[in-house]
């Protein structure tokens, strides 16, 4: 048995739901989210959105914001159409709905963040993510035809490796779908697919992002054929709460926009050793100036300190982050200092895809954290994520109309009959969740200690045999055991993690968040990308599972 629609999307973030919504209008769309839909980074989100929208700025100075952020390594281009079709995108949410903050002339409130030489952050004041996943979701769920599948996650993509006779990879039918409650897997064959399915938070222990963040997207798509890009960039936020919380929680970057400090636990200041714009340094500088002091002095955590600042307008400003810490932590922001340590947060790389979020498989997109637009290169400008999403996703269903006026999904109609259903034959519940759970530790530690912040060729050499060998035995977990969630992100976190440590391994400088102690730092323009062929995945379905 198998389903048909027009769009499969995995995934419910901005991305996802953004695709979606817009993508109504052609036909028929499926979301598959392997949680709640809420249940994403986008909810997490606390900053807001950069556009250039201020009355002294404009496109190019955010895009020349983005490239120097981004080490050199951005796809100008990228960034040209990130930055001013962002400006219509951002006005659309507004127009949905999503309550931005506003000054008191009815202005959109702009917030400034690290690497921005210009106020450009449109938010709903520390909560702007939630609040745009709200709408989004308000929206798609009058939609008659978007149905939402909760607790569903895609197991693999289905592609000419599934027809009887088999084929070599080059079209994308949809994808395998496992019903987490019922435990079945049916194929669900698609016109077109998309993956919105986030970033790999999950790789390390400390980390922002919830639990549904195990590289999924990239993990499937490398299986199936595509190729990823820059993997080796992986953002740390500089500032999340010095606490046993998970997700860690995440003190915006805007705190430190309105006039943070940092301090040593003994009061001193630091920032000014490692950059001129001292608070306002970019991410990956800020992260590698706290993750250094901390080893110099063997302290856990720095701390924040906004206490100098009105606190009346702290509460304003800031009412989630105060709330929460007061609440929850008995921490009050206007009297004391926030201890805060880096945490793994973004996925610069991904998914290669072109300026329409194509990828290698025809009649497959990727959109989102899980995709590599070229916008980011080695560091992430704060706050260009959300707009990425929705830039991105906007040209997918631009290009996905053009497609569909000349009938070129039609191509793959002859082929549908010949996929094969899901075969678990051969598969048992093995029930060893104690194994599950120790790969996944032995996972996040390797990751921490060896492919961090700061990195060696030694420590990638370790980590690269450790992780070889734990993903061999989780490949044959995997194929004597019955399908679980759990068991396909452990199956996923594995691979990315792979893939990361070999990109990392390959690159033979430290530029933006990839900083390795064996080679001297370099800022200088490169379009020298990490891309990662899937050569071993030639034949990569084999194993009892399909």
């Amino acid at each position: 048995m198998s389903l048909q629609t027009d769009f499969l999307v995995l995934g419910s973030g901005i991305s996802g739901l953004y695709f979606a919504l817009k993508a109504s209008e052609l036909g028929d769309v499926i979301i598959a989210t392997k949680d709640r839909p809420e249940e994403s980074a986008t909810w997490y989100a606390q900053g807001g959105i950069a556009v250039a929208l201020g009355e002294f700025d404009n496109p190019q100075k955010h895009m020349e914001d983005t490239l120097r952020a981004g080490a050199g390594l951005c796809d100008p281009e990228a960034v040209r159409i990130l930055v001013t079709e962002g400006i219509d995108a951002v006005k659309e949410l507004a127009d949905l709905g999503v309550p931005f903050t506003r000054d008191e002339k009815g202005r959109l409130h702009l917030g400034r963040e690290g690497g921005h030489g210009e106020s450009r952050v449109v938010h709903a004041h520390d909560s702007t993510g939630s609040a745009i996943e709200k709408v989004l979701l308000e929206q798609v769920r009058q939609k008659p035809n978007i149905t939402i599948w909760e607790k569903h996650m895609g197991v693999d993509l289905i592609t000419e490796h599934h027809l009887k006779p088999r084929q070599v990879s080059r079209t994308c039918f949809g994808s395998y779908v496992l019903n987490e409650e019922t435990g079945e897997i049916v194929p669900v064959l698609a016109r077109f697919t998309v993956l919105a399915t986030g970033g790999a938070g999950r790789l390390y222990p400390v980390t922002t992002n919830p639990p549904v963040s195990t590289g999924d997207g990239v993990a499937m798509a490398y299986r199936a054929g595509c190729r990823v890009r820059n993997l080796e960039f992986f953002q740390f936020h500089p500032t999340a709460l010095y606490a046993k919380s998970d997700p860690a929680f995440l003190i915006t970057e805007a705190l430190r926009g309105f006039g943070a400090r940092l301090l040593l636990p003994n009061g001193e200041s630091f920032m000014h050793l490692y950059s001129e714009l001292m608070e306002l340094a970019p991410r990956d500088i800020v992260a590698r100036a706290i993750d250094s002091e901390l080893k110099k002095h063997g302290y856990e955590y720095v701390l924040l300190d906004v206490s100098h600042k009105n606190a009346e307008e702290i509460r304003s400003h800031f009412p989630h982050i105060y709330t929460t810490l007061k609440e929850k932590y008995g921490l009050d922001i206007t009297r004391e200092p926030i201890p805060v340590v880096p945490a793994a947060h973004y996925m610069c790389g991904g998914i290669l895809v072109n300026y329409d979020s194509r990828t290698d498989l025809n009649f497959l997109y990727a959109v989102g954290e899980t995709a590599s637009t070229g916008v980011h290169g080695g560091n992430r400008l704060a706050s260009n994520s959300l707009l990425e999403g929705l830039v991105f996703s906007a040209r997918a269903v631009r290009d996905i109309a053009r497609r569909i006026k000349n009938r070129e999904a039609e191509s793959k109609n002859p082929y549908l009959t010949r996929i094969s259903p899901w075969d678990k034959g051969g598969t048992a519940n093995l029930a060893e969740w104690v194994l599950v759970q120790h790969d996944l530790k032995e996972i996040r530690n390797i990751m921490w200690d060896y492919v961090g912040i700061m990195r060696s060729n030694l420590r990638l050499q370790r980590a690269e045999r450790r992780m070889d060998l734990i993903y061999r035995e989780v490949v044959d977990f995997y194929n004597r055991t019955t399908v679980t969630r759990e068991i396909l992100e452990l199956r996923n976190l594995s691979l990315v993690a792979r893939l990361l440590i070999r990109s990392a391994m390959e690159r033979k400088e430290s530029r933006g968040l990839h900083y390795n102690t064996d080679y001297a730092e370099v800022r200088d323009e490169s379009r020298n990308d990490t891309i990662l062929e899937p050569l071993e995945f030639k034949n990569p379905y084999q194993g009892p599972q399909t």
